[in-house]
């Protein structure tokens, strides 16, 4: 807690937050650490070596396509289609890119460093404000807290899931839709949103059948045409 009080007053970042937003981003600190403990424990305990998981926290930090990458090889799927579909499940990051390119600053190495904190939550927070320097100041306050809180959630998860040797016993085995769930429900309050999550929940296990494992959750993604808006679609509709 101390050291993300110190992140949330820094001068010479520039950063102040109030004291009602940093406990909104202190809570969804707790939460990503806790999904961050999850996800170590998990990818520990069905096999992979406890470097694993750190290093991806540290090079990767997107959850999404940590569970999607970790889920896909330990279901016995090909590294083509793991890294494929992590790579897919961070495109949003290029229109994120577009909302808060003016938060990042000007040098290329705030601009890296500021990408690589480019994740749904901090993103969310800083499109909630409009003053430039709030955006600026919520935006490096919660991407470095949620930075930290993820890795030492991964860390103490990784530890603990080399003492579980029976993942189901645990019900972890259910965690990865879980959580993959849980990312996905507040884009749910779209209709056209919803259409396609439900076309490519269809497309992908009518796929399972006869395909190899990874290579339905790609296929899913034709649903992606439901809500990429066509050129004319609308037009021919009020017509």
């Amino acid at each position: 807690m101390l050291i993300m009080r110190s992140i949330w007053r820094t001068p010479r970042l520039g950063i102040s937050l109030d004291a009602a937003t940093a406990r909104d981003v202190a809570l969804v600190c707790v939460a990503v650490g806790v999904v961050g403990l999850s996800f170590g424990a998990i990818a520990v305990s069905s096999g992979f070596p406890l470097w694993m998981p750190l290093l991806m926290s540290v090079v990767v930090f997107a959850g999404a396509s940590q569970f999607t990458f970790v889920a896909i090889l330990a279901a016995g799927g090909g590294i083509f289609a793991a890294v494929a579909a992590g790579l897919l499940a961070n495109a949003r990051h290029i229109l994120f890119g577009f909302s808060i390119g003016d938060v990042l600053g000007k040098s290329l190495g705030w601009r890296l460093l500021g990408s690589h904190l480019m994740i749904d939550e901090s993103v969310a927070f800083t499109l909630a404000q409009d003053a430039p320097k709030m955006r600026r100041s919520i935006y490096w306050a919660c991407g470095a807290g949620l930075f930290v809180a993820w890795n030492v959630g991964v860390l103490a998860g990784s530890a603990g899931g080399t003492l579980i040797t029976d993942t189901d016993a645990f019900g972890l085995d259910a965690a990865f839709p879980a959580v993959l769930l849980a990312l996905i429900l507040p884009a749910m309050r779209e209709r056209a949103t919803r259409n396609a999550a439900l076309a490519g929940a269809v497309i992908a296990v009518g796929a399972s059948f006869f395909t190899p494992v990874g290579v339905p959750v790609l296929l899913a993604l034709a649903a992606l045409v439901l809500v990429v808006p066509i050129p004319g679609r609308r037009r021919a509709a009020i017509g």
